[in-house]
């Protein structure tokens, strides 16, 4: 049975990450970039909200039959759209997503400010997505 504790959890972190990096996002680019700490959190921001919505995916997987799906992060996401948890559209930004999260972790000497900044400008509402879309789930597996 997923927990909705957990679940909820890890939703209001993304919601936190989101709107911190929203407000990172009101930056000019030349501000953004030419402060390194401003883009330090970005990049941590943006770490903890990627982590935490594979872990909600994770954890609806490997509680509600997909097991199988739940160990990678891009099956984790291909996961999620098999099952109708989001849907399939949004199953493919995640794919991308889990590989944007792979680069922050084990790439992260690549990662440049611009292409922060790039995402903080037009990518947030996919995290956004994802935490409505589990909303909707949570409310029809209703006990």
């Amino acid at each position: 049975m997923v927990s909705r504790l957990v679940v909820q959890g890890r939703l209001d972190m993304i919601d936190d990450c989101v709107l911190r990096l929203s407000r990172l996002a009101t930056l000019s680019r030349s501000d953004f970039v030419g402060d390194k700490d401003k883009v330090a959190a970005a990049e941590s921001y943006l770490r903890r909200a990627l982590e935490a919505t594979f872990d909600v995916g994770r954890h609806i997987l490997a509680r509600s039959g997909g097991a199988d799906l739940s160990t990678e992060y891009k099956g984790i996401a291909k996961g999620l759209g098999d099952k109708g948890v989001v849907p399939f559209e949004l199953a493919r930004t995640l794919i991308a997503m889990a590989g944007y999260r792979n680069r922050l972790v084990h790439l992260y000497h690549l990662v440049q400010e611009d292409e922060l900044y790039e995402i903080l400008q037009t990518d947030l509402d996919d995290l956004r997505a994802f935490v409505r879309e589990i909303n909707v789930f949570l409310d029809a597996v209703k006990n």
